[in-house]
């Protein structure tokens, strides 16, 4: 490739970047004095608590949960894979308001496992209970997909000679491909963290009360406008963004070390 092409190439790549980051630009928007009295305050600063400790508990039933069934699903067979993997497929491309709506009927006191619960005294509607089930449906599928490619990513003959030296299945995986994973698990927790924190459409059907920040966010839009979002929108996008960028930089530049 000559010079010239290459510029012509770096210089398509530019706009192509400029064009993706220009929404940034909105944070510098004429839109008045941003707002920030008690009446939003009060109830965006309690969105931020409620998004990050009920996002941290849905992303450990994540982990604990998902972690070993992905170490089954890609040690399965290519047949049994293709069906796990359609089923994982299916709530990450389920509209997430459709999503909502089936997990209010499925855990409210409409279906017969909410209603159960609902007799034990566990409300899965407008609880934290909710939101936290509300958000593990949203990440599980990312996280476990994710994991798959991680677990596969490890060498099987390291795997293999470790079991030639005696360990068992377990200290193996715990041992050898837990270590080895743990990059791409971390990008694969990441894209579930990034987009359980940022859901709307199903928690805002789930669990209105208590209000995450996308809920709450949405909730200052329409109350008090623009001006009244902007703070929480500044808070949102330094928690849900950082994480999961820096992740994903790091493990590029591990792969091309």
């Amino acid at each position: 490739m000559s010079i010239q092409s290459k510029w012509i190439a770096r210089s398509g790549a530019a706009l192509f970047a400029l064009a993706l980051l220009y929404p940034f630009t909105a944070l510098l928007a004429r839109i008045g004095p941003w707002q920030w009295g008690a009446d939003v305050r009060g109830p965006a600063l309690s969105s931020v608590r409620v998004s990050l400790v009920l996002t941290g508990c849905a992303m450990l039933v994540i982990v604990a949960v998902g972690t070993p069934v992905a170490a089954y699903i890609a040690r399965c067979s290519t047949r049994e894979r293709l069906w796990w993997q359609a089923i994982l497929l299916v709530p990450i491309l389920l509209p997430p308001l459709a999503l909502g709506i089936l997990l209010t009927l499925a855990f409210g006191p409409y279906g017969s496992v909410g209603a159960a619960l609902e007799h034990l005294g566990i409300r899965m509607t407008n609880t934290p209970a909710a939101f936290i089930m509300t958000q593990v449906y949203v990440g599980m599928g990312y996280y476990v997909l994710g994991a798959v490619a991680a677990f596969d990513a490890v060498p099987v003959i390291l795997q293999k000679q470790a079991a030639l030296l005696g360990l068992p299945p377990v200290k193996v995986f715990l041992r050898i491909t837990l270590p080895l994973s743990r990059l791409g698990l971390a990008v694969a927790l990441s894209i579930a963290w990034v987009r359980a924190i940022g859901e709307f459409g199903a928690v805002v059907v789930t669990a209105y009360y208590p209000s995450g920040m996308p809920v709450q966010l949405w909730v200052n839009l329409q109350s008090f406008g623009l001006p009244a979002v902007m703070p929480l929108l500044v808070v949102f996008l330094t928690v849900a963004l950082p994480l999961p960028w820096l992740v994903h930089v790091l493990a590029q530049r591990k792969r091309h070390a």
